[in-house]
């Protein structure tokens, strides 16, 4: 074989072995950082360097077998509390959902602060949840939300700060009761709605009695109105008479006597001769509490009193 060929074989093969050697040790020296992300390089535990500029790092002390790499996440992440009992100021069972969103700000502290601070943060948002909850209505923490999720927030990031970790977002999805204390709630509302129907019900009762006793008192007002300007009107119309036929008049009192002397007797007016008086110009009545005498519209009636 010819001495050249056989170097060139000898050295392909050896190149070909020496490519994994070499990807191992690039590998092994090396630290590769992504979008987002964080690496946290350490030597017997202790921290050394930290790396979050996406791109391949060269760390030839990775070599090292206590040196270690932690791959830090810095996206935003979410966590879900679920069933989160409170008693609010009134001392009913509240159960809440809260919904809280959160970002890695500082690798190094979420790291080795807490050794584990989601256990931490369950806590956390617990206690936070009772002491602001705690002090508001079931009303208030229904209809509130967005108000106490914000300070749930605020109150969450004051201790997280020291974790590393950034509170962006507190919300409180949903606010339900035990089943005991809801039917307990609906019953109460029930019965209140029983109550407002009858206090309605007895108002416009109320309304329609008193509507009845001013309509009635306005009514009669107007009658005794009426009745009394008839007695005026009667008087006018004697007075007329007086004036006018004074004859008639004095005929009228003495017919009126008569009728006062013996009232359980009938008294009859048998009219005015003729060319005296027409018997529509003697249409006369009068009122006298029921014992007086009355003069018909027709000459030739007759006039009773019992």
């Amino acid at each position: 074989m010819n001495p050249e060929i056989l170097r060139l074989v000898i050295g392909i093969t050896i190149g070909l072995a020496l490519v994994p050697l070499v990807v191992a040790l690039v590998k092994g020296t090396t630290i590769t950082v992504e979008d987002e992300e964080a690496v946290l390089v350490t030597s017997f535990g202790k921290l050394v360097s930290t790396y979050d500029a996406p791109g391949l790092h060269f760390v030839p002390a990775k070599l090292m077998p206590w040196v270690k790499t932690s791959h830090v996440s810095l996206r935003r992440d979410f966590r879900h509390f679920k069933n989160v009992h409170v008693n609010d100021a009134r001392g009913t069972t509240v159960i809440v959902d809260l919904w809280v969103e959160l970002r890695v700000a500082d690798p190094a502290k979420a790291m080795f602060s807490v050794s584990d601070w989601d256990h931490a943060l369950q806590n956390l948002v617990s206690h936070a949840a009772t002491s602001i909850l705690g002090s508001r209505q079931f009303r208030e923490i229904l209809c509130d939300r967005t108000e106490l999720s914000e300070l749930l927030a605020k109150d969450i990031a004051a201790e997280t700060d020291s974790w590393g970790l950034a509170i962006e977002l507190v919300f409180i999805r949903n606010v339900s009761l035990l089943p005991e204390v809801s039917r307990q709630m609906f019953e109460t509302i029930a019965a209140r709605l029983e109550r407002a129907k009858a206090d309605v019900a007895e108002n416009g009762r109320l309304d329609v009695a008193q509507l009845e006793a001013d309509t009635a008192m306005r009514v009669a007002s107007l009658v005794a109105e009426a009745k009394g300007q008839y007695p005026a009107a009667v008087g006018r119309a004697l007075a007329d008479i007086k004036t006018a036929r004074p004859k008639v008049f004095a005929a009228y009192n003495e017919l009126y006597e008569l009728s006062l002397v013996r009232p359980h007797r009938t008294i009859s007016f048998r009219g005015f001769a003729d060319g005296e008086l027409r018997a529509a110009e003697a249409a006369m009545v009068q009122l006298d509490g029921g014992h007086g005498a009355s003069l018909p519209a027709r000459a030739d009636a007759l006039v009773k009193r019992s």
